[in-house]
């Protein structure tokens, strides 16, 4: 229980150190509606008609922000709709009428095969995110079960470059909206990946908490501490961090009548000098983000925030544990700009990180292949490890390395990052299914 020591903390770190609710997500089953865009229009706008202004109020008394209010969907391909662009339209329809943020769910899962649906919905990913605003894609193109559908990676690099090429006089913004995943899971709060996945209920209210701030200023604090004490003051933070979003998340489930699923304990950055991933793993010990020693202080850092979050709530699912994003974390973008923190270096710590290579820019020329082949690599890492991986690259058309992407908002600014020249076609083009590793077979 938080004594008034602790409560004076919490408000501390709201006044002070941009602690907030990152995102209140609601889950909506559309297997009802049998893929009809006006029965998803209408079961979205019927199920999460008062998120916003639940979220709102709850924002007047506790004080809290909670800074997005989104929907997630069945992933689309599994409606059997043959149009699923006119399901996307419904989508970001229904998201504008009820007025939240994001909505997720225009997916399909093909870790092992693909079938004509599937192919319709990926196919359509370009045209969809181009004639939406708010509609996020994402698809699943392997598992530690099922191994890497190395043709799914394929059309995916393909697909990425026609969604930045279609976008380009907005920033290449429709690949910022595009996330392919290794391991996806079933309730993601976070876009772009996130969908309601087939074992969810009707409905359901996920919270993806945030707070690198407080986790920053708290080690301030202890500028001389060991690795063990600091280790243990961020499972700390991350205990109250996760205290206020369970407060949340009881709340607008009580308001809205809608079950709580999960608390997201993922530390997610935002451009705000101090809010920062990158600016903790300086601040537990390295000069700067991307030298030796990154990757040891993020393992360190993912593993506390989840051992003090799962303490402070038993509900904890989505991603949790720390993000990467390049361009909405300050810290990772001055990096990147330095050339201190490199393509391989973020490659390296997405073995250890909450997700994968998220939110960056790479040169507009960048072959279809060499994404297929980044998309190849970290599926490779969540495979092997068990984890989730993800790969949202915004391939910068008609901008070289050393330019920027300005997105504004939470989506900040990409520096755009050199990627290697040397080609991986043949391997690519080979096609087929990688098998599933031996840890696959623990039946």
């Amino acid at each position: 229980m938080l004594n008034s020591h602790d409560i004076l903390q919490t408000i501390g770190m709201i006044q002070n150190e941009n602690l907030d609710v990152r995102t209140v997500t609601v889950g909506v089953s559309l297997f009802d509606t049998h893929g009809n865009p006006d029965k998803i229009y209408d079961k979205i706008t019927r199920t999460a008609e008062k998120l916003v202004p639940v979220c709102e109020g709850i924002e007047a008394e506790f004080g809290l922000p909670i800074i997005n209010k989104r929907v997630s969907v069945t992933p689309i391909a599994l409606l059997g709709n043959e149009n699923p662009i006119e399901i996307a339209k419904a989508m970001d329809k229904a998201a504008k009428t009820i007025g939240v943020d994001f909505i997720g769910g225009y997916s399909a899962l093909v870790q092992k095969g693909i079938t004509p649906l599937d192919k319709a919905l990926i196919d359509s990913i370009p045209a969809a995110l181009a004639e939406t605003d708010i509609v996020c894609s994402s698809v699943n193109v392997a598992s530690t079960k099922a191994g890497i559908n190395l043709d799914a990676c394929k059309i995916m690099g393909e697909k990425i470059i026609e969604t930045a090429s279609i976008t380009q006089k907005r920033s290449c913004i429709g690949a910022a909206k595009l996330v392919v995943f290794c391991n996806a899971v079933e309730d993601n709060p976070f876009m772009a990946g996130a969908f309601h996945g087939p074992g969810e209920g009707d409905s359901v209210i996920n919270v993806g908490v945030s707070g690198p701030g407080a986790v920053l200023s708290a080690l301030r604090r202890h500028p001389n501490s060991d690795i063990t004490k600091i280790s243990e003051i961020i499972k700390k933070t991350a205990f109250k961090i996760t205290r206020a979003g369970m407060l949340v998340g009881n709340r607008a489930s009580a308001e809205l009548g809608i079950p709580f699923g999960i608390i997201d304990l993922s530390l997610a950055p935002t451009p705000a000098v101090g809010d920062s991933v990158a600016r903790i793993l300086e601040e537990i010990g390295i000069e700067v983000c991307g030298t030796h020693g990154t990757t040891v202080a993020l393992a360190l850092l993912n593993d506390a925030v989840k051992k003090g979050g799962v303490m402070a709530s038993s509900r904890v699912g989505g991603l949790s544990g720390a993000f990467i994003p390049v361009s909405e974390d300050e810290g990772m973008i001055a990096a990147a700009e330095s050339g201190m923190l490199t393509f391989d270096k973020l490659e390296a710590m997405t073995s250890v990180c909450s997700v994968g290579l998220d939110m960056i820019a790479v040169p507009g020329d960048t072959p279809a292949s060499t994404i297929s082949a980044i998309i190849a690599d970290q599926s490779a890492i969540g495979m092997i490890n068990g984890k989730t991986t993800a790969v949202r690259l915004i391939p910068a058309v008609g901008h070289s390395a050393g330019d920027t992407l300005e997105f504004g908002g939470l989506l900040g600014s990409a520096p755009i990052m050199p990627v290697h020249t040397a080609k991986a076609d043949r391997l690519i083009d080979r096609g087929g299914l990688i098998p599933a590793p031996l840890q696959a077979l623990r039946n």
